[in-house]
C-alpha cells in the first residue's frame, strides 16, 4: 500500500505533527514532445511547466496551515484508512502536495493503486482527481512528495526516461481526444506508427483486433465527427490498448454518456481487463460506475484520501463521508460548498 510518511502533516485526530521538516522535491518543467505538445497530445496546463520558485511554501507557513486544519476539523473525516489489497501497488503517491497559485489542490496525498486491479479514484468535483493522472504520466510534478510507478520515481526521471516510461501507459481522455483530421482507423494506429518500428501489416493486425474488441470492427473509415460520443470513447479505448500497456488510465470515461452507454462502457472495461490484466485506474464521481467496475476504491476529498481499499469494504464503510458519497445521500458532511 502507499507508504505512511510518519510525522508529516496532521493525523486523523487533528494533532499537530509538524516537527518533521518538509524537503521540497526539485522543480522542473514537465517535458513535452518537439513542437510543444506532450506525448499524449495534451499540453500541460498554462503555468504548470515552469513552476515559480517563489511559490514554495515555507515550513512555518505549512505548520500554521496544518494547525488551522486540525483546529477547524477540516480533515475530521479523513481517517486515512488504507485497507490492504491482495496485490502490490503499481502506483504510489507519497505525501504529495501540489498547488496552483494559492489553490492548494493536493495536500499531503498518500495513496496506493494495486497492480492487476481496476481501481477507482472517486470524490467530489474539483478535488484533484484529474491532477492525480497528470502526476502519474509526468505532465505535472509534485511541489513536495513523490509519485512512484512500479517503484520508480516519476519526478526523478530524465526527459528521455520519462518518454520511454510513458509508452507503458494507455490513456483514455474524457472525449476520446481523437485527431479530427484522421480516420478512426488511423487514430487507433497512430501510437504504433509513432512509437514502434512495426510494419503496416503487423499494425493492421493489431488495430483490427483492438477495434473489434471494442465493437468498432468495420467502422475504421469513419471520421471522428461522424461518431457518437460512445463510439469516440470506444475508439479512444482501442487506441489506449494498442501498445499493450501495463497501466491504463481513464479520465471520467462516463462523462457525457447516457446511463445505458455508461453501463455498456463499464462492461467493456471489465471484459478487456479480464482478458489483458494490468493496472486500470478510473477517475470518476459516478457511483453507479464504481459499483459496476471497481475492485479497489480510493475516496479523495480536499486533496487527501478519506479511506481506500477493496470496493466491497468501502461500500460497507462506517465513515460518515464515505457512506454519504457512495450512497448519494444529501445529509452528511458534504454540502454545496
Amino acid at each position: 500500500m502507499a507508504r505512511d510518511v510518519a510525522g508529516q502533516g496532521d493525523g486523523a485526530d487533528g494533532a499537530d505533527r509538524s516537527g518533521e521538516s518538509y524537503e521540497p522535491s526539485e522543480r522542473r518543467a514537465a517535458p513535452v514532445e518537439p513542437g510543444g505538445e506532450s506525448e499524449f497530445g495534451v499540453s500541460a496546463p498554462e503555468g504548470s511547466r515552469d513552476a515559480p520558485t517563489s511559490g514554495v511554501i515555507e515550513r512555518s507557513a505549512r505548520e500554521r496551515e496544518e494547525r488551522r486544519d486540525g483546529e477547524s476539523g477540516e480533515f475530521a473525516y479523513h481517517t486515512g484508512v488504507l485497507r490492504p489489497s491482495e496485490s502490490p501497488d503499481a502506483i504510489e503517491f507519497i505525501d504529495v502536495h501540489k498547488a496552483f497559485g494559492r489553490n492548494h489542490v493536493l495536500r499531503g496525498l498518500n495513496m496506493g493503486l494495486p497492480a492487476d486491479k481496476i481501481s477507482m479514484i472517486i470524490g467530489p468535483s474539483g478535488t484533484g482527481k484529474s491532477v492525480c493522472i497528470k502526476h502519474i504520466v509526468g505532465l505535472l510534478y509534485p511541489d513536495e512528495g513523490d509519485v512512484l510507478v512500479n517503484g520508480i520515481s516519476i519526478p526523478g526521471l530524465s526527459d528521455a526516461e520519462l518518454f520511454e516510461t510513458r509508452k507503458k501507459f494507455g490513456v483514455l481522455f474524457q472525449d476520446g481526444a481523437l485527431f479530427g483530421s484522421l480516420t478512426l482507423w488511423d487514430n487507433v494506429a497512430f501510437p504504433l506508427r509513432q512509437h514502434t518500428e512495426k510494419g503496416e501489416e503487423e499494425i493492421a493486425e493489431i488495430v483490427n483486433r483492438r477495434m473489434t474488441e471494442v465493437g468498432l470492427g468495420g467502422e475504421g473509415a469513419k471520421m471522428p465527427n461522424e461518431l457518437s460520443g460512445g463510439m469516440r470513447k470506444r475508439a479512444g479505448f482501442a487506441r489506449a490498448l494498442v501498445l499493450d500497456p501495463e497501466i491504463v488510465l481513464f479520465d471520467e470515461p462516463d462523462s457525457g454518456l447516457d446511463p445505458v452507454r455508461t453501463a455498456l462502457l463499464c462492461e467493456l472495461i471489465k471484459e478487456i481487463h479480464a482478458e489483458n490484466g494490468g493496472c486500470y485506474v478510473v477517475i470518476t464521481h459516478d457511483i453507479m460506475s464504481a459499483r459496476r467496475v471497481a475492485e479497489h476504491i480510493s475516496v479523495l476529498w480536499k486533496g487527501r484520501i478519506v479511506e481506500s481499499g477493496p470496493a466491497e469494504e468501502l461500500f460497507a464503510s462506517e465513515n460518515p463521508f464515505v457512506r454519504q458519497f457512495l450512497s448519494g445521500e444529501s445529509a452528511g458532511p458534504l454540502g454545496m460548498e
